[in-house]
């Protein structure tokens, strides 16, 4: 009788434990692993599954193996996955103001940036009210730095060296600055870089010097200009209603490992950055600063863009650019 009462004790036991890690919460991103995104999500699966005890089972799949960076937001709205990871910009198309951190040397500097990435600043506040309005809740933000220009051959050093010549963007307002530019911007996702600049499908790349790294784009491109003209945002964003489902102990289990998580690549961007061009030269990659007369030509042509952005957003965008201190005319 005492074996018997032990045995189903254990059973249940088993079954218990078993039960907490039924919910699953799938996460799609189109990095490796090996990328300082993809280290930044193993660290959240790891704070997520401690926390919970297990009751959250986090999977990662790398690489675009389920979806495509242009197919995350879809994806998520939809519930087709629990959350994904996706570029601010993969969201202009239902919420335009989202491409304000590609504006062209609009955040120039770390403060304008943290600023704008804090909890409860009206930048951040208005952003993920609009993503929120696509089935998908902001989670946290991961940061990746600095656009870069990358070429074979000779640097981009100028807007007459873009003159002609076919660039790869991942959204909107960075193919409104390369037009602005005198370029033929060519929408490319970021998992598919590696061969367009291998088969010469463009001219010139566009991406964050992390990127050169992880996907070792040293071996197609010999060059990166350090135009740093955008700031590269990614969110990790969780479908609403999958969401909505958990119960609030849960819920507060999986913020408080989003913001270790958000402080942690945050914290680290320099140092990344910084590693990664390293690599870059040691790779055999030409990394060319640029002059402030270089700086101030690129500067000159992009004023069309802030005013496509503007016409794309109307009010919203009026008081973003309002909250970050630029003159948006009347």
């Amino acid at each position: 009788m005492i074996r018997d009462t032990l045995i189903l004790a254990a059973c249940a036991s088993v079954i218990g434990s078993a039960a907490l890690a039924t919910e699953k919460m799938r996460i799609s991103l189109q990095l490796p692993l090996t990328s300082h995104l993809g280290e930044n999500l193993q660290l959240f699966e790891k704070e997520v599954e401690e926390r919970t005890g297990g009751a959250i089972d986090v999977e990662i799949y790398d690489s675009a193996t389920l979806y495509r960076d242009k197919e995350v937001p879809a994806a998520v709205g939809s519930g087709a996955i629990e959350a994904g990871v996706a570029s601010l910009t993969q969201y202009v198309g239902d919420a335009p103001v989202v491409d304000v951190f590609y504006m062209p040397f609009l955040f120039n500097t770390e403060e304008k940036v943290r600023a704008a990435v804090a909890e409860g600043s009206p930048v951040r506040e208005i952003l993920e009210t609009e993503i929120a309005k696509t089935g998908g809740e902001v989670l946290y933000w991961q940061a990746y730095g600095g656009a870069i220009l990358l070429s074979q051959d000779e640097p981009i050093r100028t807007p007459e060296d873009m003159q002609g010549k076919k660039a790869r963007v991942f959204g909107k307002t960075l193919g409104d600055f390369v037009t602005a530019a005198g370029g033929a911007p060519t929408l490319i996702s970021g998992s598919e870089q590696y061969l367009a600049y291998q088969r010469g499908t463009v001219d010139v790349g566009m991406t964050g010097v992390s990127g050169v790294k992880s996907r070792k784009l040293w071996e197609v491109m010999d060059t990166i200009t350090k135009t740093n003209h955008a700031n590269i945002e990614f969110v990790v964003v969780v479908n609403s209603d999958w969401w909505n489902g958990l119960d609030a102990e849960t819920q507060g289990h999986i913020n408080a490992a989003a913001q270790v998580a958000q402080d942690d690549v945050r914290d680290r961007m320099a140092a990344i950055e910084a590693e990664a061009y390293a690599a870059a030269g040691e790779n055999g990659m030409t990394i060319v600063e640029l002059t402030d007369e270089e700086l101030a030509k690129w500067q000159a042509v992009s004023q069309p863009v802030y005013d496509s952005y503007l016409a794309a957003t109307g009010e919203a965008g009026r008081q973003i650019l309002d909250a970050l201190g630029v003159n948006s005319g009347s």
